[in-house]
């Protein structure tokens, strides 16, 4: 884990309230794996509120002029990611990571079954690069409520298969995404989803119902103050006891908690 002063190279709003942000601190990135997540300060170092940090997963990587840089997604709900959006480029945002526990592909797997609910998308971008990178086929099912806040297609690699789901229909499939990982869990190897808890639970009871328990993992959104399993303020039951969604988490087998 590192602490530093990140300079933020772009700020862009990509679809609605919704910013991608790309950074330059190589001392986050490089030791970082798809899943983890970072701490922000959302304030300048002379003011104290909001004061506590927020939790963002690391949304994509990429290599510019033999410099490492990283980005995050974020959806604009409050003061901490309304200061962020409002950073430009050479701005700087006091930041510390990478943190917590990844996604894990295995090398038997060929195919790779992503599911993201909302802003979900954000850590689920990064492992359908590495998936495309390591030759495996990786398929998409994301979800949102409407399609203003679709993630668009053209910021993921070509060779992914994307299946849109909206609750109203306006884009893709009329319905929810765990209608939609119904009919694609018999074709995957390994299942990967990020989203509300709703949906988790949802993806669990079809796991149930069709009998089908292909491995799925899990990255789990919780507030938390210190991201490194100090004040407990992210907390989770699951079949194992208490655990930590910072420092156990964030990815956990579904099993485990659903």
């Amino acid at each position: 884990m590192n602490f530093t002063h990140a300079r933020v190279l772009s700020t862009e709003e990509v679809y609605e309230d919704t910013y991608l942000q790309w950074y330059s601190a190589e001392e986050i990135v490089t030791p970082a794996r798809v899943g983890q997540f970072v701490m922000l300060r959302c304030r300048s170092d002379e003011e104290m509120d909001p004061l506590l940090p927020r939790a963002m997963s690391i949304h994509r990587t990429r290599t510019v002029a033999g410099e490492l840089q990283w980005s995050l997604l974020f959806y604009v709900v409050g003061r901490g990611t309304r200061w962020l959006a409002a950073r430009r480029s050479g701005d700087q945002v006091f930041t510390h990571g990478p943190l917590g526990r990844g996604f894990e592909i295995r090398e038997s797997s060929s195919n790779l079954l992503l599911v993201a609910g909302g802003i979900g998308i954000a850590p689920l971008a990064w492992l359908a690069e590495e998936g495309v990178r390591r030759g495996k086929n990786v398929t998409l099912l994301l979800g949102a409520r409407n399609a203003s806040l679709v993630y668009p297609a053209e910021l993921l690699p070509p060779e992914v298969e994307i299946v849109v789901s909206t609750d109203d229909g306006s884009a893709g499939r009329h319905g929810l995404v765990s209608e939609a990982f119904a009919e694609y869990l018999m074709w995957c190897d390994q299942a990967f989803a990020c989203g509300p808890n709703p949906m988790f639970r949802a993806l669990a009871e079809v796991r149930r119902q069709s009998g089908v328990r292909k491995p799925a993992q899990i990255l789990m959104e919780e507030r938390m103050c210190c991201g490194t399993g100090i004040c407990y303020s992210c907390a989770v039951f699951t079949r194992k006891g208490v655990r930590l969604v910072c420092k156990d988490g964030p990815m956990f087998e579904i099993h485990e908690v659903y």
